[in-house]
């Protein structure tokens, strides 16, 4: 197994543009795990830039407010949300080209918690 330092998903927690306070980012983390875990049905990378996520549509004001509290300390993260289907919503994140690290970290964990 690879060292926190060595994991794409470590890298996400570890920005030096995060106003979180470093003891909250464990929950936060916790946070987006439950989401992805209970609710991601799909995780499609658009661009390397871009992410989408396809929700279950009951998760979508867990999944708005998630968001909206990230964007407040990661004013990079862009999220935006549409209807996809009658069920289902899709979570778009998009980063700037520099945090496409973030992205990576940030797909890796929504790729697992889907697996």
């Amino acid at each position: 197994m690879a060292s926190r330092s060595e994991r794409p998903d470590a890298v996400w927690t570890d920005v030096d543009a995060c106003t979180l306070p470093t003891p909250e980012r464990p929950v936060r983390l916790a946070e987006f795990d439950t989401l992805f875990a209970t609710s991601v049905r799909r995780v499609d990378r658009v661009a390397p830039t871009l992410l989408r996520l396809e929700l279950d549509g009951a998760a979508e004001a867990t999944a708005r407010d998630l968001a909206a509290r990230e964007s407040g300390c990661c004013s990079f993260f862009t999220f935006r949300f549409a209807a996809s289907g009658a069920r289902t919503v899709r979570m778009d994140v998009e980063v700037p080209a520099t945090r496409v690290d973030v992205l990576d970290g940030l797909a890796s964990r929504a790729g697992e918690a889907r697996a």
